[in-house]
């Protein structure tokens, strides 16, 4: 069974609704999300945030943050997850943030360079990955983690 249909049943049964807010992802998880048939009644809907602007206007991200960080880190994309929850009125979320390639890398933080962090009444966890395929692969294996690790944090409560 697909992540995505084990996380619809949880949902469902937790009567949860879900948001995301994606960057690097260009709405990949939105779209595993929603590949679900009656995905309606727990997926609320998606942000795909790319600029920061975006990230600072939309989802609340400290500008301050993004300027210090860059949009690839942990403390935005916290923030984006928690944004995302209030953007979209939604009791969970999933963010990402990161550098699908093939370019955009640098020394510090390589293409394949993905933050991800979900986010649950007080719970937000967050964590990098560093995914070595091309760009497509990438994105897909960020969705396919965010998934995954809201999975896992909703699984445990």
């Amino acid at each position: 069974m697909s992540p995505e249909i084990k996380l619809a049943q949880i949902l469902l049964k937790k009567k949860l609704t879900l948001g995301t807010a994606e960057s690097c992802t260009g709405g990949r998880m939105a779209g595993l999300i929603t590949s679900v048939p009656g995905s309606s009644a727990y997926f609320n809907g998606g942000i795909v945030s790319y600029s920061n602007e975006i990230k600072h206007s939309l989802l609340g991200v400290s500008q301050s943050d993004l300027d210090s960080y860059g949009a690839v880190s942990e403390q935005v994309v916290v923030q984006m997850s928690k944004g995302a929850r209030q953007a979209l009125k939604s009791d969970c979320a999933i963010a990402t943030s990161g550098i699908a390639g093939p370019d955009g890398g640098t020394p510090d933080k390589p293409v394949g360079t993905v933050w991800i962090a979900v986010s649950y009444k007080e719970t937000t966890a967050a964590r990098r990955f560093q995914f070595s395929g091309n760009r497509e692969e990438n994105m897909l294996s960020s969705a396919n983690s965010g998934i995954n690790m809201l999975l896992d944090l909703v699984s445990e409560i």
